[in-house]
């Protein structure tokens, strides 16, 4: 159990990528780590003035280049050493790293000799279990880690170096600081409610609630979407039978996969097809057109389009030139409306637009126009996919995945605290009671950042670290 590491302990780990490579890194952290290095690394003798007691006496973070002796090496093995005395290093402790050639044998070397000199090697995530522990960043900043390390794409990685930086912490922070004014208010209040002295108003006591249970709803709404468990995004063309969904389909991959036919309902069935979009990994599917059911082969080709609409990451909704276009509700997680058979229009558009046909008072993007026998329009759908895949992912998104999954039921606390207590303040029933709300909500929220934690939340989060990090 990590709640027996002992946080005094010199630790060690290949901070690096395993595998040959030009540099490697080994990462030392603890009270000890000066000690432990101190009569091992030798600073270079370009300097007669430089010593190892004086690389470790420093107090600001330095780089030395030097050597170190292993047993098995005929000669002095080259590094840098790179050393935080103080606090300012990551796992706010003393940390070294031994920055020298990525040859894994030799690196195997280094980690014996540092175990054989007293350090123990480090566990799953144990360098930035100690920064959290240490207070250099809180437990969402830590599961941000392992999001930078897991991201799948530009998007994902995006979101978890937001979430490092703090994007969550903050917000979460001004709303427990928010919270945590209001109720010293409230218990001031309480202290002297026999003198009538009235800290904070009954308007701007509901405004304060209120206002934190709104900073609240976008990261619950984040944190109820469905998380993504595939590696690659679904994309499901939808739209009216005929609408040339199927030409689409085979244009967008490059080849003849779906039957194609004048005869409007042909696709009864749902084809997909894996192919890359602009550097984006999709899952393209042809579904049936949209109609009411009379027979029952029908009936289970609606059910099926229903079906993966509903797992859909993108629907784009495809509606033929000149046919009405309606606004599309979908449970997926974004639409983006296209414009089919552009080639069919009176005036022929060049390449990738828009089409203006809508009405001029209409509040929707215009759709996307398309045709599938142009080559540069077809090239830019792709890229108008990528992009609102990318958008969908990143727009006003704090949480990655992980995150969200363990602070749903949290969110979900802390709201309905808040809700409680906006109810209280309305009817001005009892301020004890109003405060013991807020305290509710506050011990929810002290639970996203790790200001309120358990020995089994820490190793359900720091497990799935890899060592080194």
């Amino acid at each position: 159990m990590r709640h027996r590491l002992h946080p005094d302990d010199v630790i060690a780990a290949l901070a690096s990528a395993p595998g040959p490579a030009p540099r490697g890194i080994v990462r030392i952290s603890g009270a000890g780590t000066a000690n432990l290095l101190s009569d091992w690394f030798l600073p270079d003798p370009d300097d007669a003035t430089t010593t190892a007691e004086m690389v470790f006496a420093r107090r600001t973070p330095w780089r030395t280049p030097g050597t170190i002796a292993l047993p098995d090496l005929w000669q002095p093995l080259r590094v840098d050493l790179h050393y935080w005395p103080g606090t300012r290093s990551y796992t706010g402790e003393r940390l070294a790293e031994l920055h020298l050639i990525g040859s894994p044998p030799i690196l195997e070397m280094v980690l014996a000799e540092l175990f054989r000199r007293g350090a123990r090697p480090a566990e799953p995530g144990e360098f930035t279990l100690r920064a959290f522990l240490a207070g250099r960043i809180d437990l969402a900043q830590a599961e941000a880690v392992l999001g930078v390390i897991d991201a799948a794409d530009d998007s994902e990685l995006r979101v978890a170096l937001g979430q490092l930086a703090g994007g969550l912490s903050n917000a979460l922070a001004q709303a427990r600081n928010d919270l945590l004014d209001l109720l010293a208010d409230l218990e001031a209040g309480l202290d002297f409610a026999d003198e009538a002295i009235e800290f904070v108003g009954h308007t701007e006591l509901v405004a304060r609630l209120q206002y934190a249970a709104a900073m609240l709803r976008p990261l619950i709404d984040q944190s109820e979407q469905r998380q993504r468990s595939e590696a690659r995004w679904r994309v499901v063309l939808a739209g009216a039978p005929n609408a040339g969904k199927s030409t689409l389909f085979n244009a967008l991959l490059g080849r003849s996969a779906a039957i194609v036919s004048n005869e409007s309902g042909t696709t009864r069935d749902y084809l997909a097809a894996e192919m890359d979009v602009a550097g984006v990994p999709i899952v393209l599917i042809d579904t049936a057109g949209e109609q009411s059911t009379v027979h029952e082969i029908e009936r289970q080709a609606q059910e099926q389009r229903s079906e993966q609409i509903e797992r859909a990451d993108l629907v784009v909704y495809c509606s033929a030139w000149g046919e009405p276009h309606h606004t599309v509700a979908t449970p997926a997680r974004s639409v983006l409306k296209v414009r089919t058979k552009a080639d069919l229009a009176k005036r022929t558009p060049s390449g990738f637009g828009r089409d203006c046909s809508s009405a001029a008072d209409s509040v929707e993007p215009d759709p996307v126009t398309v045709s599938a026998f142009d080559l540069v329009s077809v090239d830019q759908l792709k890229r108008a996919i990528a992009e609102q895949i990318a958008g969908t992912v990143s727009s006003g998104r704090q949480l990655i995945g992980s995150t969200a999954a363990r602070t749903r039921d949290s969110l979900r606390g802390a709201a309905d605290a808040l809700a409680r207590a906006v109810e209280i303040a309305e009817r001005e029933v009892d301020q004890e009671l109003l405060a013991i709300e807020i305290r509710d909500a506050l011990a929810e929220l002290g639970k996203i950042t790790g200001a309120v934690y358990t020995d089994d939340i820490l190793d359900r989060i720091f497990s799935k670290f890899c060592i080194g990090k």
